[in-house]
């Protein structure tokens, strides 16, 4: 079974409902998509030089097996995920309605 594939799926899935759900719908914008290439050629960066060296090993048997370079694809997935629940709980609880 494809564990890693599964849960990275399911994260993009939660941030992006989350995003819609909580009403911020920040993926919509042409900002967010802006970011998310800049994060995502860093992320390729950092990520690329822990995976070549190898500094982080992946079970072979737990994703896809199809790598951008040397980078699992789902670590894209998780990478998207993580970022952008980040982004949508931040622009949330920062608008004066929802504010602490």
């Amino acid at each position: 079974m494809k564990e890693y594939t599964i849960a990275s799926g399911a994260a993009v899935l939660i941030s992006l409902a989350a995003d819609r759900l909580l009403g911020t719908k920040l993926s919509s914008t042409r900002a967010f998509w802006i970011f998310w290439a800049v994060m995502c050629s860093l992320m390729t960066i950092v990520n690329g030089y822990l995976t070549w060296r190898p500094i982080v090993r992946y079970g072979e048997e737990f994703f896809l097996g199809i790598r951008v370079a040397t980078i699992p694809l789902e670590d894209y997935g998780f990478g998207f995920a993580l970022i952008t629940l980040n982004l949508v709980i931040w622009e949330y609880f920062s608008t004066k309605k929802h504010g602490l």
